[in-house]
């Protein structure tokens, strides 16, 4: 079986996460869990000046809001092949792989060192490192700090799903291994 790579399929500006969704759905419908392991839209959290309304005035304000770090992109963590190239292809909002031609071209280290994304070939031992009922901490993304128990386990996408509460509700989150320590 071929190795895993990253790579980068254009798509609609705006349609980033649609896109995520429709061929997160369609690795579900086709049993390609094993061969797209990863579909990530890359966001980063940054600082804008906004004008508030107040009863004495305008008042500005920063607020720490979450961007698109490449709007009209979604990163994909898959082994090519004509299956995973035809799905990724195929799908609504999608216009094709970054590459020269029709050819996609996955990213090189340097490229996925500058993204913040592991290199592919890195192993995690599951076993030892996460369980499910594990208690964990999150520390990254919009559930920093958060304290919670694991309840499943994804060695292939190297992610662990908790249940948090919101709105009153538990909700499951999924979350990289890289996002969350043991506690």
């Amino acid at each position: 079986m071929e190795e895993a790579r990253w790579y980068v399929v254009h798509t609609y500006s705006g349609y980033e996460n649609k896109v995520k969704a429709n061929i997160e759905k369609a690795i579900e419908n086709r049993h390609l869990e094993n061969q797209i392991l990863e579909v990530r839209v890359p966001i980063q959290e940054v600082e804008e000046l906004r004008t508030k309304q107040t009863k004495t005035g305008e008042e500005q304000v920063w607020k720490t809001v979450q961007k698109k770090m490449f709007p009209g992109y979604v990163l994909l963590y898959m082994v090519m092949n004509n299956d995973t190239w035809y799905v990724v292809r195929n799908t609504r909002g999608v216009t094709g792989f970054v590459g020269p031609g029709s050819q996609p071209m996955p990213l090189t280290e340097t490229e996925m060192f500058n993204l913040g994304i592991q290199a592919a070939n890195m192993e995690v031992d599951v076993k030892s490192e996460f369980a499910v009922g594990d208690t964990v901490k999150v520390i990254n993304g919009g559930w920093k700090d958060t304290v919670a128990q694991a309840v499943a386990i994804n060695p292939a996408k190297m992610t662990v799903t908790i249940t948090v509460e919101m709105f009153g509700r538990d909700t499951s989150v999924e979350l990289n291994f890289s996002d969350v320590r043991k506690m």
